[in-house]
């Protein structure tokens, strides 16, 4: 069962009219397919009308849905032979960062990326995706075994930012975050990183500074939460739609502002509402930018990355 935004409450309406009336079809005795036939579609044109105008706070609302597709899901619908490897080797396992060995499309990899959870239980045990120091060196380690075993490196991104904690601090949350980043950089191998959800501060730049940087059509990639910089700015989060359209948050922007590289397209309503269009969508496109890459050194390819963002906000 669909769960509506705010903004979606009209399209609710209509979906239960519609819901009303086929139980009152199946009791056989009132004919109306006609009227339903006649709602659907206004309903599928309301929705499409909708999510064609979306505000920037509106788009953050549906990146953080908690229906919206998680790292298990593209594993289940993209991967094959997923192996997860845990542990950073030197202080313990981060169950918010989730990778290891896979196949897509029958290409071997290493898939790293970030796992909110989809119920309270799994949210808690994941850490709502928001990594922690150790996570983030698993991550270091296994970025270096795949430049090891010469395995491309596929990233899915969706955090609101890694965990602010005082134990995190303790752990050296910056400089876990910052050795990632370089980590990345660094790479002999191809990287593609994709916004799937959320891509909030370096939580997500650690996993995302590829060469390819791909971004799910309706998810959000900044510096800080809509509701933190509202709160720096004017001293309350009430003002966090207003902070939203000021960032460029979304990938329309972000692309004209050369920070991704391609949008990847999501089906109508987003991409809880089709997970598995969703995923072949997302798939397709890390499959092309993959095999665009092939062949490449190591060397060209760092400095692809260098390149690609010492141009981010040029324009011409």
């Amino acid at each position: 069962m669909i769960s509506y935004l705010e903004f979606e409450k009209p399209v609710a309406t209509l979906d239960a009219k519609i819901a009303e009336l086929r139980q009152t079809a199946e009791g056989g005795e009132v004919q109306v397919s006609a009227e339903i036939r006649r709602l659907e579609q206004k309903s599928a044109e309301l929705l499409s009308s909708t999510y064609a105008a979306l505000t920037a706070w509106q788009k953050t609302q549906v990146a953080r849905h908690p229906m919206r597709p998680h790292f298990v899901d593209y594993v289940a619908l993209m991967f094959e032979d997923f192996i997860p490897l845990g542990g950073d080797r030197l202080f313990g396992e981060d169950q918010a960062i989730v990778g290891g060995p896979a196949r897509i499309a029958g290409r071997k990899v290493m898939l790293i990326g970030h796992e909110k959870g989809n119920d309270t239980a799994s949210r808690i045990r994941h850490n709502f995706g928001m990594g922690k120091p150790e996570g983030y060196r698993k991550a270091i380690r296994l970025m270096e075994l795949a430049g090891r075993f010469k395995l491309p490196v596929v990233t899915l991104v969706d955090t609101s930012g890694a965990f602010p904690g005082v134990e995190a601090e303790e752990r050296g949350q910056a400089e876990a975050i910052a050795r990632s980043t370089e980590a990345c950089l660094a790479l002999p191998v191809p990287m593609v990183a994709a916004i799937v959800g959320e891509g909030g501060s370096g939580g997500a730049v650690a996993l995302a500074s590829a060469e390819r940087v791909l971004m799910l059509e309706h998810a959000v990639y900044s510096v800080i939460s809509p509701e933190a910089g509202a709160s720096i700015l004017w001293r309350t989060a009430d003002k966090a739609q207003e902070m939203a359209e000021a960032m460029k948050t979304t990938a329309q922007d972000l692309l004209a502002l050369n920070v991704i590289d391609r949008i990847v397209p999501e089906p109508v309503g987003g991409a809880h509402r089709d997970p598995a269009a969703t995923a072949g969508a997302l798939s397709a496109a890390i499959v092309e930018e993959l095999d665009a890459l092939a062949g490449k050194s190591g060397s060209e390819l760092r400095t692809e990355r260098a390149r690609r963002f010492l141009q981010i906000g040029e324009s011409s």
